[in-house]
């Protein structure tokens, strides 16, 4: 099992990499999954100023929508989103621990998916967040991504409330390995397999067909033989309660929550926003379209977060 440490490391070690082959002059937006919007408006950006700088101990949360101008498509966005796109849903947690089937589906979709999906660089916003970090601005940072941006990025004081696509662990043992390492295996165990993807989901997951997978091979866990599973909350799982305590204690510790590229919609991360208006937090909301925060948020702009927060001066 990877310890504590030696994940610290690998990520680390993803993190230099990054760091030496990607600067942000070159972390140009891909709009593709971007719903359209009108440019930042200069009060709309004077606004955020004065509340970032009021803040001393910034709470953040980020959604689905931090991601899409990194190319990554969210759910819920009008006109771009899975659920504007298409009838597909994802995986459910119960369907993907009772059905083989299920897990085969899931598992043949991601492999085809995975090579694009891991390649994502992080967008402005990313790097911006980062740097408020390295500043003493941003006190912490939750994310419902599972994509790793903001890892990627370089943010260290970060909490991924749902996960993360590039971990894997067994369901019975719990021994944990790299996505990347499970890529391996597949290619080993299907190395005749293809297949072309109908089209691009969140989550690192494509669209194929019932026969396109019914032939495609699921390693088991090397350990014990147990089922893997990538360490991700699954829609219709729940978020530990020792990690929703762990964030609730960060919360506290901060003085305003900045909730960027998210709608809110699902309640694992609305319930720190009901937090916060408890305490009496201010609370600005940055996101494309309506959130469920619009009716008691400080502040709610409709830009984009890779556009906006790079106007931003932290000192």
């Amino acid at each position: 099992m990877f310890s504590a440490r030696k994940w610290s490391g690998v990520f680390r070690a993803a993190r230099l990499h990054h760091f030496r082959s990607h600067s942000v002059s070159r972390a140009s937006p891909n709009l593709t999954f971007v719903p359209a919007c009108l440019p930042p408006d200069p009060v709309e950006v004077e606004e955020l100023q004065r509340f970032v700088s009021s803040s001393k101990r910034l709470f953040v949360m980020t959604g689905a929508g931090i991601s899409t101008e990194s190319g990554i498509p969210d759910y819920r966005s009008e006109g771009v989103g899975l659920y504007a796109r298409t009838d597909r849903r994802p995986v459910q947690h119960a369907e993907f621990i009772r059905s083989a089937s299920a897990r085969q589906r899931y598992w043949a979709r991601n492999f085809v998916g995975w090579p694009q999906f891991s390649s994502h660089q992080p967008n402005k916003a990313h790097l911006v967040l980062r740097d408020w970090e390295k500043l003493g601005k941003l006190h912490w940072l939750v994310t419902q991504n599972v994509d790793a941006l903001h890892t990627k990025a370089g943010s260290q004081r970060m909490t991924e409330l749902h996960g993360c696509t590039h971990r894997v662990f067994c369901l019975a043992c719990g021994d944990r390995i790299l996505r990347s390492e499970l890529q391996e295996h597949f290619e080993a165990l299907n190395p005749a397999w293809k297949a072309e993807a109908l089209d691009v989901a969140p989550d690192g997951d494509v669209f194929l067909t019932d026969e396109q997978v019914r032939s495609f091979q699921v390693p088991a866990c090397q350990k014990c033989g147990g089922i893997l599973k990538p360490d991700v909350t699954f829609f219709g799982d729940t978020v530990s309660q020792e990690k929703v305590s762990f964030v609730h204690q960060r919360l506290a510790e901060s003085d305003s929550m900045l909730v960027a590229g998210s709608s809110m919609q699902v309640y694992s991360g609305y319930r720190f926003a009901l937090a916060a208006r408890e305490k009496k937090l201010p609370i600005a909301v940055l996101n494309i379209g309506p959130t469920r925060l619009d009716h008691f948020a400080s502040l709610k702009l409709n830009s984009r977060c890779g556009e906006l927060l790079p106007l931003i001066v932290c000192t």
